[in-house]
């Protein structure tokens, strides 16, 4: 199952507006989608390994336009999107990303741009409690900007042989991600 969405992911970054695509994930991830780019970046990167460098920075602009955008909606709307925050289940998240930048600040927004935080609960939480612009722009850039190189990097240095090793292994990985999504899903609907 796993592979052949793979597959269909392997074709899908080699299309002619493969670069748009990304970049409408990379912005919109970045406010309100659910889905990293990283799962578009990774398979452009191995379709076009010249191309790496390149496709880390755009994905890297497109994240940080789309978190200036989510910065504007909690500096804007904050009191409107509560609600959809709260329904789509991401309100202890979204108050544990208040705490934090109240103690951390930057370093908060650099780590959270690298790690698997969903960015959008950071980008809405910092216009929230209304973050220095540059701060959060360059905090930004700096987390998002590690993560996107670092997948491209990765993905680079594996070449040809990560993407057999990659689509070997995918059902495996595929299944264990889903077995680790409903295992946290089971905790957390006992706690």
């Amino acid at each position: 199952m796993f592979r052949s969405l793979y597959d269909r992911v392997l074709v899908w970054s080699r299309h002619r507006h493969a670069h748009r695509y990304l970049f409408a994930l990379s912005f919109s991830e970045a406010t309100f989608f659910p889905i990293p780019p990283d799962v578009m970046l990774a398979p452009m990167v191995l379709a076009d390994r010249a191309s790496a460098w390149r496709l880390a920075m755009l994905t890297t602009l497109a994240s940080v336009l789309g978190g200036l955008f989510g910065y504007l909606i909690g500096l804007l709307a904050i009191e409107a999107v509560l609600p959809l925050i709260e329904s789509a289940g991401y309100l202890q998240a979204y108050a544990s990303a208040v705490e934090a930048f109240e103690r951390y600040g930057i370093w908060f927004v650099i780590l959270a741009g690298f790690t698997p935080i969903p960015f959008k609960i950071i980008t809405i939480a910092a216009g929230a409690l209304g973050m220095p612009l540059p701060g959060f722009v360059l905090g930004s850039l700096i987390g998002r900007g590690a993560r996107f190189y670092l997948v491209a990097g990765l993905i680079w240095s594996g070449g040809d042989r990560a993407a057999e090793y990659l689509r070997r292994w995918v059902d495996a990985l595929g299944w264990a991600v889903v077995a680790i999504a409903v295992v946290a899903g089971v905790i957390w609907w006992l706690y």
